[in-house]
C-alpha cells in the first residue's frame, strides 16, 4: 500500500509540502500518489454568448431561458474547475479555441435569476493541419490544469491555475519551438440586457470590453443591486503583441502568459443584509478598479514562476493534510470518464474512489477561503443567466452538506468562510426571529428572540421563518449544528467563545417555538423539508397543472431532532466555557427529556411524523430528503448507544430507497455509514458514482449541484472514522472491497488527528495526535478499546511500528 508514485507535472515543492504536512504523526510516511482528472479530447463548448437567450411566450412577453431548459453540457459535464475563493474558472481545453469561463459569487440578481456569469475569455490559435497526442488534465496535488498536444509536429502546452494568496488567475501558453506560438486573446461579457427573467423587472446588466494598450478591461453593473464589477487581463510574451479592436494578437512567440483578476464593490458586512433598499446596499463601497489594478500590477512584478510557487505552497498546506490509500493506482493511459463508465458497468476502480474523495476536498479549497463568500449550491461556478435554484445557500440541508467534510477531512480553516457569512447575516437573522415570533405567537412579547434562518440565503439577503414554507425551524438548528462541530473537532477555546452566542441564540428561538402537549413539548408549526401533502390537490384551470401543498404538522422528526441537538450542544458549550447555569440553561435541561426526538412506528421505522403509523403514510415514501434522520447524520442522537433507534433508522433507510438525486444519495451514503453497514454504504457510493456523477466528477441533481461532491467525500470519511458516539471508532463501516488500506490525517472530535493502516479488515497500525491535548477513547477491529491521554501536540503509536 501507499506506493510512491510521482507525476512529472507535480513539482518537487508540492511533494515536499505534502511530506511535511502528512508526516506529523509517527507512522511511516509514503508520498501522496498523483490525483489527476485526465481526458484525451477537449470539452465540448458552445459558441460565445454575449446576448440573453429568450423565448417568446404566447402572450407576447419575453422570458429568459434558465438552466433547467438549456443545460450547457460541455460546461457542466466536461470542462474542468479551478478556483481561489475570490472567483472560479472553468477550462475547456479547446485546440482551435480555448474557452475559459469566470464566475464571481457576488455578481447576482435576486430571485428568480440568481448568480450570473461574470465573463468568458478565449484564446484563438493559428490553425494546425494535424493534431496528435492530445491530453488535458487537472492535478489535484497542486491545483494546476494543463493541456498538451502536438500540432503539426510542434508540442504546445498550457498551464492554468488560480492563486488565493495573489488573487489572480494565470494562463501560460508555450510552444516547444521558438516563434511557433501565434494566437489571439479576446473576451466577452455574456447576458448584458435591461431586464431579468421578465422585461421591466430591473434585473439588468451592463457590460463593456475595452482593448487598451497594455490590458483588456471589462466593466459594467448589475443594475438591481448596483453591483459594479471589473475584470482585467494583462500579459507578458517573448514574441510580438498587438492590440486591435478585436483582441490582442500574439505572434512569433514561444511563451505567452496571461494574468487575470476581477472584483466587485460587494462587501460581506451586516449592513448589506440589513439595508432594505436594494439600490443602497453597496453605496458606501468603492468601485473595484483600484484593487484589480493593484492585484495585476503586483502579479506582473512577481512573475509566473513565483506566482505558481506561492499558489502551490498555499494550496498544499490545506490539501496535504489528509490522504488515503484504498489500493488504487493512477494509470496515465485511462481517461477519468472511462473509469467512471467502467465503474457503472460493474468494474469498480479503487483509484476512482480515492480520486472522488480528494476531488471533494479540492473543490472545497477552491470555493471556500477566508475573506471570500462561502461555497454555494454550485460552489463558485456558474455559466448561466438564470442559474439553477439561483445558486443560493439553501439551509434545509444543502449548504450544511457543503461543510460536512470540512472537519473530518482536515480542512477546518475553510469553515471560516461560512462562519463570516453567518456573522454578517446574523443581525438580520435576529430581526427575522423577532418578526417570526410576533407572527407565530401574537400578543406575546419576548425579551430575547434569538435568530433564525429560513431555507434560502444569498449574498444580499436571507429568508426568515413564517411557518408557511416547506421546511420547519429545524433549518436553523441544522445550521447551528455546524458551529458546535467547528468547536468539537478543533477544541479551540477562541472558536468556542465565538460560536456559543450563535448556539444559545438558536436555542432561544427554538424554545419559543415549543408548545406543551401533555408531557411532551413540540415545535409548532412544523414541516419536514419539501414533503408534500398528497391528500390535497390543487388544479390550475388554464393549464390543467396540478400541484400539492406542503405538509404542515406539529413536532415532526426534523424539527424535534434538531431542537434536541441544539439544546444539547448549547448546554455542552456553556459547560465548556464555565458559564453559570442560569434560568434559561436550566430550562433547556428540563425540556431535553420532553422533546421525544425519535419515535418508532409500526413498520419499525423512525417516524417522520408523530401522526404516522406505517412507513410512508404521509408524504412521498421515496423522497430525496432524509429529514427524519438528521439525528443520525449530521446529528449525534441516533448511534450505536441507542440500538433500537439505530435499527429503526435502517428500516427507514431501506424503505426510502437507494436511488435518488446526487446530493440525496450522498446523504444516504453518510447515513448507511452511521448505521455501521459498510456493504450498503459502499453500494450507495457505487450508485452515486454511476448515477449521480458527471464525466468531470461533478455531482448532478440534475443539473449540477456541488453538495453531492462534498457529501460524498464526507461519506467516505465516515466509513473509515467516526467520533460522534463518545469514542473514536476506526473502520466503523468498512466494506469488503476495502479490506486493505490506509489513511493519514483524518480528524476526530476532541481535537485528534488519526493515521491508520489495515489488512484483511483488521487494523495493523494506528497513531493518534492531539492538537490541543486531552483524553481520547479509541477502538476498531483489531484494536481493543483503550483510553489515551495526550498533551498538546503529543503523538502516540497505539498499534504497529
Amino acid at each position: 500500500m501507499w506506493k510512491s508514485m510521482r507525476h512529472p507535472k507535480i513539482s518537487s515543492l508540492a511533494t515536499c509540502l505534502v511530506v511535511f504536512f502528512l508526516s506529523s504523526v509517527n507512522l511511516k510516511f509514503f508520498a501522496m500518489k498523483p490525483y489527476i482528472l485526465q481526458y484525451f479530447e477537449p470539452a465540448p463548448q458552445s459558441a460565445p454568448r454575449d446576448y440573453p437567450e429568450v423565448i417568446e411566450k404566447p402572450d407576447g412577453t419575453l422570458e429568459l431561458v434558465d438552466a433547467h431548459h438549456h443545460k450547457e453540457d460541455g460546461w457542466e459535464s466536461w470542462a474542468l474547475p479551478l478556483g481561489n475563493g475570490y472567483f472560479g474558472a472553468k477550462v475547456f481545453g479547446g485546440v482551435p479555441v480555448e474557452r475559459i469561463q469566470i464566475t464571481e459569487n457576488s455578481l447576482a440578481n435576486p430571485v428568480p435569476e440568481g448568480l450570473n456569469n461574470f465573463c468568458e475569455y478565449f484564446v484563438e490559435f493559428a490553425p494546425c493541419a494535424e493534431v496528435t497526442g492530445y491530453k488535458r488534465d487537472l492535478s489535484l496535488n497542486d491545483a494546476v490544469a494543463s493541456v498538451e498536444y502536438l500540432g503539426d509536429g510542434v508540442r504546445y502546452r498550457r498551464e492554468f491555475f488560480t492563486s488565493y494568496p495573489d488573487r489572480v488567475a494565470v494562463l501560460r501558453l508555450t510552444a516547444e519551438w521558438p516563434g511557433k506560438l501565434n494566437c489571439r486573446l479576446f473576451a466577452q461579457i455574456p447576458f448584458c440586457k435591461d431586464f431579468g427573467n421578465k422585461r421591466g423587472n430591473g434585473h439588468g446588466k451592463t457590460g463593456k470590453v475595452e482593448y487598451l494598450d497594455d490590458r483588456v478591461r471589462l466593466t459594467g453593473e448589475m443594475t438591481y443591486y448596483k453591483i459594479q464589477y471589473e475584470g482585467q487581463f494583462r500579459w507578458t510574451t517573448d514574441g510580438q503583441a498587438e492590440v486591435t479592436d478585436h483582441g490582442v494578437e500574439f505572434r512569433d512567440a514561444s511563451e505567452v502568459v496571461i494574468y487575470f483578476s476581477c472584483g466587485t464593490n460587494y462587501r460581506l458586512e451586516s449592513r448589506v443584509f440589513l439595508e432594505g433598499d436594494p439600490a443602497k446596499k453597496l453605496v458606501p463601497y468603492p468601485h473595484p478598479h483600484e484593487i484589480v489594478e493593484k492585484t495585476l500590477d503586483s502579479a506582473i512584478k512577481i512573475g509566473y514562476n513565483k506566482l505558481k510557487t506561492n499558489h502551490i505552497f498555499d494550496y498544499s498546506k490545506l490539501f496535504g493534510t489528509n490522504d488515503m490509500d484504498l489500493g488504487g493506482a493512477w494509470d496515465a493511459s485511462v481517461a477519468t470518464d472511462t473509469l467512471l463508465d467502467n465503474h457503472a458497468q460493474g468494474h469498480p476502480s479503487r483509484y476512482l474512489e480515492e480520486l472522488y474523495y480528494q476531488y471533494g476536498r479540492y473543490l472545497l479549497i477552491c470555493s471556500s477561503r477566508k475573506g471570500t463568500l462561502p461555497s454555494n449550491l454550485q460552489g463558485i461556478w456558474n455559466v448561466y443567466d438564470v442559474s439553477p435554484w439561483t445558486v443560493g445557500y439553501w439551509h434545509n440541508i444543502n449548504v450544511q452538506m457543503n461543510y460536512w467534510p470540512v472537519f473530518v477531512a482536515n480542512l477546518a480553516p475553510l469553515f471560516e468562510s461560512y462562519a463570516d457569512y453567518h456573522y454578517a447575516y446574523l443581525p438580520l437573522a435576529r430581526q427575522n426571529a423577532r418578526a417570526s415570533l410576533r407572527s407565530l405567537r401574537p400578543g406575546e412579547e419576548f425579551e430575547e428572540c434569538g435568530w433564525i434562518v429560513g431555507t434560502g440565503g444569498w449574498p444580499y439577503y436571507i429568508e426568515g421563518f413564517d411557518g408557511g414554507g416547506h421546511s420547519g425551524p429545524g433549518t436553523g438548528g441544522l445550521t447551528a449544528k455546524l458551529f458546535w462541530e467547528y468547536y468539537d473537532f478543533t477544541r479551540d477555546p477562541e472558536v468556542l467563545r465565538k460560536v456559543y452566542p450563535s448556539l444559545r441564540g438558536m436555542a432561544v428561538f427554538l424554545e419559543h417555538c415549543l408548545h406543551q402537549h401533555g408531557d411532551v413539548w413540540l415545535i409548532e408549526p412544523s414541516a419536514s423539508p419539501e414533503q408534500l401533502d398528497y391528500r390535497v390537490r390543487y388544479e390550475q384551470p388554464a393549464g390543467g397543472w396540478r400541484w400539492y401543498p406542503y405538509y404542515h404538522t406539529i413536532g415532526c422528526a426534523f424539527d424535534q431532532q434538531m431542537t434536541y441537538e441544539v439544546f444539547q450542544d448549547t448546554l455542552k458549550a456553556a459547560e465548556a466555557l464555565g458559564e453559570p447555569e442560569d434560568d434559561f440553561l436550566k430550562r433547556l435541561r428540563e425540556l431535553l427529556p420532553k422533546l421525544e426526538p425519535v419515535l418508532v412506528g409500526d413498520s419499525g421505522q423512525v417516524k417522520e411524523y408523530r401522526e404516522e403509523h406505517e412507513y410512508g403514510e404521509f408524504g412521498e415514501a421515496k423522497h430525496r430528503h432524509l429529514s427524519h434522520l438528521v439525528g443520525l447524520m449530521p446529528g449525534t442522537i441516533i448511534t450505536e448507544n441507542t440500538p433500537e433507534w439505530l435499527d429503526a433508522a435502517k428500516v427507514s433507510l431501506t424503505n426510502r430507497g437507494d436511488i435518488s438525486t446526487g446530493w440525496a444519495m450522498a446523504h444516504r451514503l453518510n447515513c448507511w455509514a452511521r448505521v455501521l453497514d459498510g456493504e450498503h454504504a459502499y453500494k450507495i457510493l457505487t450508485n452515486l458514482l454511476a448515477k449521480g456523477t458527471l464525466p468531470n466528477l461533478w455531482d448532478t441533481h440534475p443539473p449540477f449541484q456541488i453538495d453531492g461532491n462534498f457529501g460524498g467525500t464526507a461519506g467516505i470519511a465516515e466509513m473509515l472514522i467516526q467520533s460522534h458516539a463518545g469514542f473514536i471508532h476506526l473502520l466503523p463501516a468498512l466494506p469488503q472491497s476495502w479490506a486493505d488500506g490506509a489513511f493519514r490525517g483524518l480528524c476526530a472530535r476532541g481535537g485528534f488527528v488519526v493515521d491508520a493502516e489495515w489488512r484483511g479488515g483488521r487494523l495493523t497500525k494506528v497513531a493518534i495526535r492531539a492538537t490541543v491535548g486531552g483524553t481520547a477513547v479509541i477502538a476498531g477491529p483489531g484494536l481493543e478499546r483503550q483510553t489515551v491521554m495526550l498533551q498538546p501536540g503529543e503523538s502516540k503509536v497505539l498499534l504497529g511500528q
